[in-house]
């Protein structure tokens, strides 16, 4: 710590979410309760974060003051719901989760079939951020139920996806493989005076074997015989928005992130010429992060599990980059650690503080989590002053 605690310590706390257990912002008041028991007089700065993954709306809502919208749309198998965004009137700024629409939670263990799920509803939330004023889109792309390369998504802003004899392809993957042609007169006029921005902490290409259908299709349904075809219908569709020549982007399938999401984030570049971005820097600039860790004499992150994926972009990884770069010291307080997480050292991480207090419910990770976080922090804060103090009496 920089300074001493009479001399009022600042501290800026910016976790991810907890999945399935917290969210980012209630881990963060967790973790300023555990850490002001201890620095009692520190003012204490909480900066909800997120990666593009389930949380983002949440975190960027509550760090930039945004506002929720819900909106009616379809999910995954076509079926009406309502689904939340933020906005930000001033900046006129949305923020989407595709999850939220067209993620894989909203299907039951036997309704996942990325041969016919759709992202559809994706194209109906940023339709409905238009109809508001937004001329910025942030989406984040984590999450997804689907494989359709953003057809859906295109069709609900008015591209049609024509067969052979000129007629509207059904949605879901697997029509794709009798698509003949892509017809963007009817493309939404408001894009085109929109940023758009994928949120990814992936960077799979569209297609072969690291590609959307082989790495994360089965975990949609697919089986391996479904991972071919569905990997051959996503070739057919670049190939024909290679020969599309009125695309707003580029049709390049392996490009970074061209794969994240099924295929989404190829679509949202060529239908919809959106920029693809790490999740967790796009989020710490549209928050400002930087500027707010300015003066802070500690940063306080963390996430639900800590492993050698955390290093490559995540959440933590990101907010300890830009403390690291500021010279200030960082922790981060996990659920619990995996194979490969002392990756996170190299990075700005000083030391992570897996939990390890009450008793975990695997059926309900939600259940004491507050108070476990809480409990971490407490601890985690009585080291911090534990050293401070033994540093000041040599």
């Amino acid at each position: 710590m920089r300074n001493s605690q009479k001399r009022g310590v600042r501290i800026a706390i910016a976790p991810d979410s907890f999945k399935g257990a917290i969210s980012a912002q209630g881990a963060a008041e967790a973790m300023a309760e555990g850490f002001r028991e201890v620095f009692r007089d520190a003012d204490m700065l909480l900066i909800p974060m997120a990666d593009g993954g389930e949380g983002t709306v949440d975190a960027w809502a509550a760090s930039v003051g945004a506002t929720k919208v819900m909106a009616d749309v379809h999910d995954p198998l076509m079926r009406p719901i309502k689904a939340e965004f933020a906005y930000h009137k001033v900046s006129r700024t949305a923020v989407i989760e595709m999850a939220a629409a067209s993620g894989l939670p909203l299907l039951k263990p036997d309704e996942r079939d990325p041969m016919r799920t759709t992202t559809f509803g994706t194209g109906e939330l940023m339709k409905a951020a238009l109809d508001l004023g937004a001329r910025e889109i942030i989406l984040g792309i984590g999450g997804s139920a689907t494989n359709d390369g953003g057809a859906g998504m295109a069709s609900a802003l008015g591209i049609r996806l024509l067969d052979a004899k000129g007629k509207p392809l059904p949605h879901g993957a697997a029509a794709l493989a009798r698509l003949a042609a892509i017809d963007t007169s009817g493309l939404d006029g408001r894009i085109a005076k929109t940023r758009i921005r994928a949120a990814c902490d992936v960077t799979n290409p569209l297609l072969g074997p690291n590609g959307a259908s082989a790495v994360y299709g089965p975990q949609k349904g697919a089986t391996k015989g479904g991972v071919a075809v569905l990997d051959k219908a996503l070739a057919h569709l670049a190939d024909i928005a290679a020969r599309t020549g009125d695309l707003r982007g580029t049709t390049d399938p392996n490009a970074p992130g061209a794969g994240a999401a099924g295929g989404l984030g190829f679509g949202l570049v060529a239908f919809c010429g959106a920029k693809l971005e790490s999740g967790v820097k796009l989020i710490a600039r549209n928050v400002r992060l930087a500027e707010r860790l300015k003066g802070c004499d500690l940063v306080v992150t963390g996430e639900g599990r800590m492993d050698s994926q955390t290093a490559n972009g995540k959440t933590p990884a990101g907010v300890a980059s830009v403390a690291k770069r500021l010279g200030i010291p960082c922790v981060a307080i996990c659920g619990c650690v995996g194979e490969g997480y002392e990756a996170v050292h190299a990075i700005g991480i000083d030391a992570v503080v897996p939990i390890a207090h009450g008793l975990f419910d695997p059926d309900d990770p939600s259940r004491g989590a507050r108070e476990r976080i809480r409990a971490a922090a407490v601890e985690t804060a009585r080291l911090i002053a534990l050293a401070a103090l033994s540093k000041a009496q040599v």
